[in-house]
């Protein structure tokens, strides 16, 4: 796999150049930076102007810290109770969604007398249905607790839209409208205020909030699959590569694979490939193509474990490269594309390519 860095921070740099001025870009390496690794594009994306991160457990902000990242991170999930200390000790900034939580972490920190309060982002649910307030005086509620408290910081609050990759906006405008309620009637407001996910930042007027979460986008992805056309051109980063291992010529009527789900019907260059289902390249994926020498050239049989078998134009020599996800000469394929092939989002396809399969970074 080929990580292109530069193509991560030339997102960031172009989305941040339509963003007002003021409004800060917080990078969502969240699951290794979406399968991509979440230090490499943690570098690639400051470099472009990412201000802060967004990950979803203390594991991952404690891999930012360990790094040597000191920006803002924050934790997009829910905390055990009982290691919030390590929260306070990495400087990482905790989302919170109700008040039971909130009230028993007061208690917890109190007992421990640290020296340094637990900054939090209040989540607020306005129709995602995960995790978040729900009223706008359940939020008055937990502001109030925070402010009382001599443990407990409120840094931020937020919300994320479950449609905002959709052509209808009817049900967008109404988290929106429920996240304005709640924003009114606030006495004051913390540092940050984001709403807006890759989608809203590409396709929608949010003119709350002063920070958005960046995430699908600054890999090139398009969010909304084949449903939008991006304001700009996304430069997708991963290209996934392999190469033949060995190539044979097989008579007419022999079987591929297990379960021979394919029988050659006449005589055919058959190459194989060392990648496969353990690797995050699913058995769905027969009958999909890969390209060599730019050309397609059919996943024959079933998809093994660790390797696939092509049906190849001609003998190819081995070692010939074999691209699963990007260019080869004149012709691309999409990580879309394989999504559509898996009934699946591009989301999943990256983050479901296994660790087997060494990453390498390049500008």
């Amino acid at each position: 796999m080929i990580i292109h860095t530069k193509a991560i921070t030339d997102n960031v740099k172009n989305e941040l150049a339509r963003l007002p001025e003021g409004k800060e870009l917080f990078a969502v390496v969240k699951a290794n930076g979406y399968g991509h690794g979440a230090l490499q594009v943690a570098k690639a994306a400051s470099e472009g102007g990412a201000t802060g991160f967004c990950v979803s457990n203390l594991d991952e902000g404690v891999e930012l810290r360990e790094a040597g990242f000191n920006q803002p991170i924050v934790i997009l999930n829910m905390v055990p109770i009982e290691a919030l200390t390590l929260a306070i000790v990495h400087d990482l900034s905790i989302t919170v969604g109700n008040k039971e939580w909130l009230e028993k972490a007061a208690a917890y920190l109190k007992e421990r007398h640290l020296k340094s309060a637990l900054s939090l982002h209040l989540k607020v649910d306005t129709g995602m249905g995960r995790i978040g307030f729900l009223t706008p005086m359940e939020v008055i509620e937990a502001v109030a607790l925070i402010q009382d408290s001599t443990v407990l910081e409120w840094e931020g609050i937020y919300t994320h839209f479950a449609t905002a990759d959709q052509v209808d906006e009817m049900y967008w405008k109404k988290q929106l409208q429920r996240f304005s309620v709640v924003i009114e009637q606030l006495p004051s407001l913390p540092k940050y205020i984001h709403i807006g996910n890759s989608a809203t930042a590409l396709w929608h007027d949010e003119k709350i909030g002063n920070m958005i979460r960046f995430g699908i986008a600054m890999y090139g992805l398009n969010p909304s699959g084949h449903a939008l056309t991006e304001p700009y051109p996304l430069k997708p980063a991963l290209e996934l590569v392999s190469e033949l291992i060995q190539v044979k010529q097989l008579a007419k009527g022999e079987g591929i694979g297990y379960g021979k789900t394919y029988i050659t019907d006449k005589m055919e260059w058959i190459g194989t490939v060392p990648i496969g289902y353990a690797d995050g390249w699913l058995r769905k994926m027969q009958g999909f193509s890969v390209l060599v020498e730019g050309k397609f050239c059919e996943i024959v049989g079933r998809v093994c474990m660790d390797q696939l078998m092509i049906r190849l134009p001609h003998k190819v020599s081995l070692g010939t490269k074999v691209t699963l996800i990007g260019k080869n000469q004149e012709e691309e394929i999409p990580m879309q594309a394989v999504a559509d092939q898996l009934g699946t989002i591009h989301y999943e396809v990256a983050c479901v390519l296994g660790t087997r399969i060494p990453r390498e970074y390049q500008d």
